[in-house]
């Protein structure tokens, strides 16, 4: 069995973006309640631990000076700092109380998860508070203040590691892929909706790298619709073999389920069938693992996700009904989907064929696709 560990604490979920913003604090306590239900952390081979918060030093490793004192300084109510400067304000990324401290306790629990990777202690380290992938290293964007991928992958870079970034959400990981689009030591791979239906507009074909860096950015953006079928065949066709070609020490993983079909901001139609079969194929590309959360705005859905994922993580089957003592609580249910949503045969073809036309350009842009 491999050995796992996910690093989840209330700190994590202590402080939120505002009662009626997506990211609710929720996502993250159910997801810790309902492992916790499975028993997921009991047994050798599984480990539960808690966050620390990113020392400054840390957060420079991606961002700027200016930029984490402005998020320190707005945070606590201090003057001279203008929020619009660093893309806060009213919607996606409001100023709240604790906004400095819970970001920086999300990087740090992705800098635990790391460590426990790179030191050889575990195969695999999940952070569900983790996956702030639109984060840039001077603003804040789409509901991200700090990038802890962008934070860890660097502090990987430091160590001479070479890193494979694994992005599976809903939204282009555009934060990421800014970060290292010079360098062909970090290959990102990002498959989403395509930004012509959905934020952040971004993550086209076309976007494949710079300089030494061509090449080494990879996306594939899907239409609206994308069912588990294509989703899967589609991520078949591209991850396995660049991956294989890349030979990555580290894979860090960006697991969003807001590709979910009940998920409010998405437009595609995963079920958890279709989501654990990718997990399944990243944990089987991995030699170590750094498995980020990331988006999933559904509440109901998004500890079933990661609980599964974690499954795999484990090499764990957990039973599919949801246990008594969460049932009591959030009501009943099953753990995986037993619901497919209806497509007409119309709309799946053009899903199809829509992810068809993406990876033939890719195997022409990417050279490590091609026959």
């Amino acid at each position: 069995m491999t050995k796992a560990a996910v690093v989840l604490s209330e700190e994590l979920w202590r402080f939120g973006h505002g009662e009626d913003h997506p990211l609710k604090p929720e996502r993250l306590q159910r997801a810790y309640e309902l492992l916790n239900a499975y028993e997921a952390f009991d047994g050798q081979q599984s480990r539960l631990l808690a966050p620390r918060s990113a020392t400054r030093d840390e957060l420079l490793l991606f961002h700027t000076e200016e930029y984490v004192s402005a998020v320190r300084g707005l945070s606590r109510g201090e003057g001279g700092y203008t929020p619009s400067h660093y893309n806060f304000g009213p919607g996606d990324n409001p100023v709240f109380e604790g906004m400095f401290d819970i970001a920086s306790w999300k990087v740090g629990a992705a800098l635990t998860a790391t460590d426990l990777v790179t030191s050889g202690e575990v195969n695999v380290a999940f952070s569900p508070a983790g996956g702030m992938h639109h984060a840039r290293a001077n603003y804040a964007s789409g509901f991200c203040i700090f990038n802890d991928a962008a934070v860890i992958i660097h502090s990987m870079l430091a160590q001479g590691l070479r890193v494979a970034y694994v992005d599976i959400d809903v939204h282009h990981g555009d934060g990421v892929q800014e970060a290292f689009y010079d360098t062909d030591r970090v290959l990102t791979i990002s498959i989403h909706e395509s930004g012509y239906f959905i934020f952040p507009g971004t993550g086209f074909v076309r976007e494949t790298g710079n300089g030494v860096g061509r090449g080494f950015a990879v996306n594939l953006p899907l239409a609206p619709y994308t069912d588990d079928e294509v989703y899967v065949w589609a991520f078949e066709q591209v991850v396995p073999s660049l991956l294989s070609w890349f030979e990555p020490d580290v894979v860090v993983s960006q697991l969003g389920i807001d590709t979910h079909f009940l998920d409010p901001l998405g437009h595609l139609m995963l079920t958890t069938e279709g989501y654990t079969q990718v997990v399944r194929r990243i944990k089987e590309y991995s030699p170590r693992w750094v498995a980020l959360g990331g988006g999933g705005y559904e509440v109901g859905v998004i500890p079933r996700a990661w609980t599964l994922a974690y499954a795999i993580m484990t090499e764990q089957e957990f039973p599919d009904q949801l246990p008594a003592s969460y049932a009591e609580k959030y009501g009943p249910g099953t753990l995986r989907d037993h619901n497919k949503p209806k497509i007409e045969a119309a709309i799946k073809d053009i899903a199809r064929r829509h992810a068809t036309k993406a990876i033939e350009e890719l195997r022409e842009r990417i050279p490590a696709l091609r026959p």
